[in-house]
């Protein structure tokens, strides 16, 4: 895949190039500075995360764009760009290659996992045991594109990333979105250990094994979201990190279903 950073290029005009003639641009300033924007993006991620984890369906997937587009707002409030949240125009394509390449390397890794003996049980999930093809099918196409990867990327990699990244430069850009994004999955992941076999054989399920699952989910998912800001930034879009999420997530939910 390409590398090399896409995001620099785009607001500069030119692949890689300073334009030919005049002064380079200064970065607009909004009414609100970075600091008080990402604050801003915790208070509406902590209020999206609660009502999430506690009401989901239709109400779950109406917070989840109702946040995506406010926190959008406080980018751009905060001065940021379509290109700051890896959305501009330009990038649509690039980004959908990207994606597309991902999701079929993902099924690929399923599809081994899924026929390999030592691996299978690894997508044992007891939450799938109560779902039907219909189930799965709304998770997959509905769910997940919209309640789960539209709102954390557009959180994660979109407006937190592109907030500390104007300021302060894409290494401290993806350490803060990392840390936030694992520490986003407590909620989900307070009943992981009992939810899995393989995970229950790991940490049994006690009160402690539930609490060091947790942790280990914090520190998985905020390794994951490296991954995810490291294809942002090369992509220059944010479909390629939405594309290997929505992969990650809607393609074990089928799979599971399919072993279950």
């Amino acid at each position: 895949m390409p590398s090399g950073d896409h995001d620099d290029a785009q607001r500069r005009g030119a692949p890689g190039h300073r334009a030919a003639s005049g002064p380079p641009r200064r970065r607009r300033r909004g009414p609100i500075g970075t600091w008080p924007a990402v604050g801003l993006t915790l208070a509406v991620l902590v209020t999206a995360n609660l009502a999430v984890h506690y009401w989901s369906g239709p109400f779950g997937l109406v917070t989840a764009v109702a946040a995506s587009a406010l926190l959008l707002g406080v980018l751009h409030r905060a001065g940021g760009t379509a290109a700051d949240a890896g959305l501009a125009p330009g990038t649509y394509a690039r980004g959908a290659r990207w994606a597309l390449a991902l999701i079929a390397l993902v099924a690929l890794v399923y599809l081994a996992g899924a026929l390999l003996p030592a691996t299978r049980s690894l997508f044992e999930d007891r939450r799938h045991d109560a779902m039907g093809a219909g189930d799965v099918t709304l998770r997959v196409l509905v769910l997940v594109p919209v309640g789960t990867v539209l709102l954390e990327e557009v959180a994660f990699r979109g407006v937190l990333y592109g907030l500390v990244r104007r300021s302060h430069g894409a290494l401290r850009a993806t350490a803060v979105s990392s840390l936030l994004f694992g520490l986003w999955h407590v909620l989900p992941s307070l009943h992981l250990a009992t939810a899995k076999p393989a995970l229950t054989e790991v940490f049994g399920d006690s009160a402690a094994g539930a609490a060091l699952a947790v942790v280990a989910a914090v520190v998985f998912t905020a390794a994951a979201g490296v991954l995810f800001c490291e294809l942002r930034r090369r992509s220059g879009s944010l479909l390629a990190p939405m594309g290997l999420h929505w992969a990650v997530n809607a393609l074990g939910y089928v799979a599971g279903y399919l072993l279950s």
